[in-house]
Formats: structure tokens, C-alpha cells, sequence
């Protein structure tokens, strides 16, 4: 007796079949994981133009990930289609637990911005905003069905047929296309036009407001303004705000002019906006809609918390969440 334990004559063949066969699974997630980050970029885009949420949007692609995961790429002949089918059907999800739940959406709510330097997007932000929408349009699409954002968002953003729309929402395809249409049409009654050309033109006219603001000229002020122009703030401490028409707007924005107040031009969804600073804290968030050199929208974000998060995440302020110093008696 030796006290060393013989093994039989299959056992080290057992064992190499075994180890082969977890390597050629590690092998077979690794493939499927880069072909996975191969479109994450687009559908990161498509789940935030569902959701209007950047947290939203990205859960949406982890779950889109497990489900790929699980489900593999047997059968499948457009990996791209499958991977939006995919994505589409959780964020349909997340849309109809959100109308299950309307008191959630009280008062105006403005969708999560991509926000950048005033010298443009980086590419990982370019990628998220290919074929853009704005934050006035996401506004709009919140107020839209979940069938009917997912069929407006597909067709008319990302050229999805509507054959390959329906079954998605379970529907026919001449149905879905009556979906699309509604939304277009709300899209198109609520306004929700695409900026001015260029971010220096917008940038020109935002500049030219925010210098009456200081002046406190109302008469400037109304000038900038489209006659229809909306302001929409998430509000705080005062609650939600939804105003429309030119004055009422100009005159909400000299009631909340603040004279320390500092303005740092950024890019809001690839337009002309502004981050507004004070005592270099981020203090609100304006986007700006610009079209014919007028704004015909105004779209705010206050409330610290979710600023702070915003400007972190982006990257625009050293240190943003720092508590700030207390006040002197």
C-alpha cells in the first residue's frame, strides 16, 4: 500500500473533456459579449429615445445583455434586428409599468439631458445621439402611449420597417403604422421643432437672452421669444412650472434672475444650453430650442440632487458634489 490514490485508465481523459468543455463555454460567452458590445452604442440610443432616462437606458441594455446571454445566436440571421427586438421589448416594459402608474408623472417632467462641453460631444456622446432627437422632443414622446413611442421611436428615428415593428407591440403592421402616424401628428401639434442650424447662431440668440435677463429688460426679452414658447422646469422647492407664451416666460425669468448667479455655455443633446452656476455650484440646467432665431422652448432642470448627478456623471464641474461651505452669520 502506497497510500497514493490510482486512478482508473479514462479518468485524465474525463477530466480533459470537462476542461474542454468549460473552456469552449468561456469561449462561447466571450464571443457573444463582443459581439454584444458591437451594438451596444445603438442600443443605448434606441432605449434612451424610449425612456428619456439615461439610468433607464442603461439598466435596459443590461437586461438586453442577460437576455441575449441566455438565448444565444442560434437561428439568428440580423443580429443587429434581434438585438433591437430585444432591447425594444424591456423598454415597452419599463413604458407600461410607468402608465400603470400616472401619479408618478405629475406636473412636467424633463427627460435626462446629454449634456457636453461647449466645444462639442465626445464620441461615446455622438454615438448616443446619432440621429438625434432634442430634450423638447423627448419631452413630447412622455406624453405619447407606450405602442406609440416605441412605433414612432423605431420608424421615424431608426428607420425600422413596420413589419418587423409588429410583432413587438403585437399588432399588424398597418396597425403599427397608424401608431406612428398618431404620434407624428402629436409630435408635430406640440410644436417640437428642430433647432437652428448651427450652435453658434443658437448661441447668439441665447447669449442676447440672458443679457436682457441681467439688464431686466422685458421688452428685449419678449423679442427672443416665439410667441408660443414654453418653459418647462422640474421644479423643487416651488414644484413643477409649465408656462406658454412669451410673456408670461420673460416675466418668470426676471422673477428668477439671480445677480451671483454665473452661466456656463454647455451642449444639451447637441443644442446650445446653459449650466447655471452659483458660487461654482451647479444651481439649474437650461436647454434651449432656437428655430428662426427665436426660442421656442425652454427646458429646465433645479432640482440639486438629480443636477449634481448629472454634471458628475458628465463630467462638467471639479468636485460637483462637494458639500458646500455653511453659511456666515
Amino acid at each position: 500500500m502506497t497510500g497514493v490514490r490510482e486512478e482508473g485508465p479514462g479518468a485524465g481523459s474525463g477530466q480533459r473533456h470537462a476542461q474542454g468543455e468549460q473552456d469552449q463555454a468561456r469561449s462561447g460567452d466571450a464571443r457573444l459579449a463582443e459581439l454584444f458590445e458591437e451594438h451596444r452604442g445603438r442600443l443605448r440610443a434606441v432605449a434612451y429615445r424610449m425612456l428619456g432616462s439615461l439610468d433607464e437606458a442603461e439598466d435596459a441594455v443590461q437586461e438586453s445583455w442577460v437576455r441575449f446571454a441566455a438565448a444565444g445566436v442560434g437561428g439568428v440571421e440580423n443580429l443587429g434586428g434581434w438585438l433591437t427586438t430585444i432591447v425594444t421589448r424591456v423598454c415597452l416594459n419599463v413604458l407600461r409599468a410607468r402608465a400603470a402608474r400616472p401619479e408618478a408623472l405629475a406636473g412636467p417632467w424633463v427627460p435626462d439631458p446629454v449634456l457636453s462641453a461647449a466645444d462639442g460631444p465626445t464620441p461615446e456622446q455622438e454615438a448616443l445621439l446619432a440621429d438625434s432627437v432634442g430634450l423638447a422632443m423627448l419631452v413630447v414622446l412622455d406624453t405619447l402611449t407606450p405602442a406609440e413611442r416605441v412605433a414612432f421611436v423605431l420608424h421615424d428615428v431608426f428607420d425600422v420597417p413596420f413589419g418587423e415593428i409588429a410583432p413587438v407591440l403585437g399588432r399588424t403592421p398597418e396597425a403599427s403604422r397608424q401608431l406612428a402616424s398618431r404620434a407624428r401628428q402629436r409630435v408635430r401639434t406640440a410644436g417640437a421643432h428642430e433647432p437652428d442650424g448651427t450652435l453658434a447662431a443658437q448661441r447668439a440668440v441665447i447669449d442676447a437672452f440672458f443679457a436682457a435677463a441681467r439688464s431686466g429688460d422685458l421688452a428685449a426679452l419678449v423679442e427672443l421669444l416665439d410667441p408660443d414658447v414654453v418653459l418647462r422646469t422640474d421644479g423643487f422647492a416651488a414644484g413643477s412650472a409649465l408656462l406658454r407664451g412669451a410673456d408670461p416666460v420673460a416675466r418668470a425669468t426676471l422673477a428668477g434672475a439671480h445677480p451671483e448667479a454665473e452661466f456656463r455655455p454647455v451642449v444639451v443633446n447637441g443644442a446650445a444650453g446653459v449650466l447655471i452656476t452659483l458660487r461654482r455650484r451647479p444651481a439649474g440646467l437650461m436647454a434651449f430650442t432656437v428655430v428662426g432665431g427665436r426660442i421656442t422652448a425652454v427646458d429646465g432642470i433645479t432640482d440639486p440632487h438629480r443636477l449634481r448627478r448629472l454634471v458628475a456623471e458628465q463630467g462638467l464641474l471639479d468636485a460637483p458634489d462637494r458639500p458646500a461651505a455653511p453659511e456666515q452669520p
